[in-house]
């Protein structure tokens, strides 16, 4: 194992700008894990660690061969974690290659529109890991997949789940193609009760957390479905409306079976 002290070293300055920088993310195929529960879901699910990254005398799990480890002193973990408070291992991976497929054969998919928060978005995939969804596409405006953030909010989900980045426009062909109904979920007078909803095969559309979904997206959905709350309450966070629809079609596939 390598020790590093310098703040100036080649990989500590690599791994910062990764933290930093979508584009850079982009430009090198990589992506940081924050936390000592990831690596280890890296390992089993097939992500592609290039380095790791520890405090001095930290544990390692077994890696593969060819994978850089390093140790550093706790304040240069600080300097280099995005989180406020570090665990003492992060690692950087492979962003994995996932060309939008010609058709889609599952049955549960989630369309993201516009979400901001890299927790929300993290959440969701952490969601659609927990309740069998086949997939999730982000589209303009939503937090990066491999945002810091996000990946760790997702606790592994994004190495289990397919997600793809891409245009309203390429979602809405490839469900055409998959004869896959897009529901919107909307606070809205004419929306369907998403307890009375066919969910056997579908996708659901989230918005933004302020404005819910734009009025393209709105515009693809074939309905609307809505969580029935108390009057007094405005929306639900798109995260739990998420849940929320997922879980109701998991529990209508569970008792038709």
């Amino acid at each position: 194992m390598e020790h590093i002290t310098s703040r100036t070293n080649p990989l500590i300055a690599h791994v910062r700008k990764l933290v930093s920088s979508a584009a850079y993310r982009r430009e090198q195929g990589a992506f940081v894990c924050d936390s000592p529960k990831l690596l280890p879901e890296a390992l089993l699910y097939g992500g592609a660690v290039r380095s790791v990254i520890c405090t001095d005398g930290t544990a390692l799990p077994p890696l593969p061969e060819g994978v850089r480890t390093v140790s550093v002193p706790p304040d240069l973990m600080r300097a280099i974690s995005p989180a406020k408070t570090p665990q003492g291992v992060l690692c950087v991976c492979a962003i994995p290659e996932r060309t939008l497929p010609r058709v889609l054969t599952g049955q549960r998919y989630l369309v993201l529109d516009g979400l901001q928060d890299p927790g929300n978005v993290g959440t969701i995939l952490r969601t659609a890991d927990a309740f069998g969804a086949d997939g999730v596409f982000l589209l303009p405006g939503c937090a990066g997949l491999w945002h810091p953030k996000t990946v760790r909010a997702t606790m592994g989900a994004a190495f289990r789940v397919p997600a793809w980045a891409c245009t309203a426009a390429e979602c809405a062909e490839l469900f055409r193609r998959s004869g896959l109904p897009l529901y919107g979920a909307a606070a809205r007078a004419d929306a369907k009760d998403v307890r009375d909803a066919d969910l056997s095969r579908f996708a659901a559309a989230i918005g933004n957390e302020g404005n819910g979904l734009s009025e393209s997206v709105l515009a693809m959905c074939g309905e609307t479905l809505r969580i029935p709350i108390r009057a007094e309450c405005e929306s639900l966070n798109a995260a739990v409306a998420a849940a929320v629809i997922l879980w109701e079609a998991a529990r209508k596939t569970d008792r038709r079976e």
